[in-house]
C-alpha cells in the first residue's frame, strides 16, 4: 500500500475553533470507517502555543491514487471548510525493531 503524510491547517478566520469542534464527530466518525478499512495508520490535532487544536496530522494509506482521492471528497474537514490547506506527501513509516 502507499502511505501518505497529511497535514491540514485549519482556517484562522474568528469562528474557525467552533466550526472545527463542532464538526470534529463526524471527522473522528470517518476516521474510525478508513481505520475499520485499514487505511488509518494514526493521526492527531495539531496544537497552538495555548493548546488550542489550529490543525491535523494523518498518516493513511491507500491501494490506489484513486482512494486517496475518493478519500478527500468525502473527509469532514475538508468537505466542511475547516482545514485552509492540506499538504500531502508520500510517506514511508519505519519499522523499526
Amino acid at each position: 500500500m502507499n502511505q501518505y503524510l497529511v497535514t491540514g491547517y485549519d482556517y484562522t478566520d474568528e469562528g474557525a475553533l467552533e466550526r472545527r469542534m463542532s464538526v470534529r464527530p463526524h471527522h473522528l466518525d470517518a476516521a474510525k470507517d478508513i481505520k475499520a478499512s485499514g487505511n488509518y495508520i494514526m493521526g492527531g490535532a495539531i496544537l497552538n502555543d495555548e493548546g488550542k487544536m489550529i490543525g491535523s496530522v494523518m498518516i493513511l494509506q491507500f491501494e490506489t491514487e484513486e482512494e486517496l482521492e475518493a478519500w478527500k471528497k468525502g473527509e469532514p474537514y475538508i468537505t466542511q471548510k475547516i482545514w485552509e490547506s492540506v499538504d500531502i506527501k508520500p510517506f514511508k513509516v519505519a519499522s523499526v525493531g
